[in-house]
């Protein structure tokens, strides 16, 4: 438009469902708002600005609370939006919108063979945030209450990367999604090499998502313009697989969050 590239994103997040019942407003608009610039920033986008629909209940100066705090955090403009009535569990939605930094937009379709594959951060940070939470435990919860969206290091990767996304459904399950939407590759991962939260629960942390990392392929002569780790290398295929260790995995080995 005009020249340039936009990115739209929009996502919903119910009570009970994508956050705890009862948890303080504050953070649900903290997250709701956080979750869509991680998508911004899977795609190298500077954020324009958002549209937030709120479910109007008790509490909801928190809510305004948390809205001021990650609006800020981010400087990223309220262009509109709407609130309702209703009954039962709340309801939010958001829909941002960027402004792409590198033509083309990464997409999480362009892996190719001969490729790495790399992560930021650790992975199960978000899952022991939520029992924490939930559990009423001393443990710091952020990272599930508060993602932090990655969008100066999506920016910094965006003229380099093959394909990238962020991670909110599990490791797995976003490397199966970008494995099959790069056509016949297979991604060979290797579970030594995956930084994780808590070893002791592997398994689980590279199931649980919620984390909005960065998942992305690259040359593997890459200057890396960020921090993060190789955790596997793309390989040609007859078509789309994904393997841990050599293990073949699909959907239905229960690779993460489905919904």
């Amino acid at each position: 438009m005009g020249g340039e590239s936009l990115v739209l994103t929009h996502d919903t997040m119910v009570e009970g469902v994508h956050v705890l019942e009862g948890q303080d407003p504050a953070d649900i608009a903290w997250k709701l708002v956080a979750v869509n610039l991680s998508d911004l920033a899977a795609k190298g986008a500077d954020p324009v600005g958002v549209l937030i629909s709120h479910m109007l209940g008790s509490d909801d100066h928190r809510f305004v609370k948390g809205l001021d705090d990650v609006l800020g955090t981010y400087d990223v403009p309220l262009l509109g939006g709407d609130t309702v009535r209703g009954e039962g569990h709340g309801v939010w939605g958001c829909t941002a919108i960027g402004r792409a930094t590198h033509n083309p937009a990464p997409s999480r379709a362009g892996a190719r063979a001969g490729d790495s594959i790399y992560v930021t951060g650790a992975l199960g940070a978000a899952m022991i945030g939520f029992e924490a939470l939930r559990d009423g435990e001393d443990v710091d919860s952020s990272a599930y209450r508060r993602p932090r969206p990655l969008l100066e290091e999506g920016k910094a990767l965006a003229p380099h990367v093959s394909a990238m996304m962020d991670v909110s459904d599990g490791l797995l399950l976003d490397c199966w999604r970008m494995a099959s939407a790069s056509g016949r590759v297979a991604f060979e991962l290797q579970s030594a090499a995956i930084p994780v939260a808590a070893p002791s629960r592997f398994d689980e942390c590279i199931r649980w998502g919620d984390d909005y990392q960065l998942l992305f392929t690259a040359p593997a002569d890459l200057d890396l313009p960020v921090v993060a780790t190789r955790i596997g290398s793309v390989v040609t295929a007859d078509h789309a697989e994904l393997r841990l260790d050599g293990e073949a995995l699909t959907p239905e080995d229960g690779l993460g969050y489905q919904h």
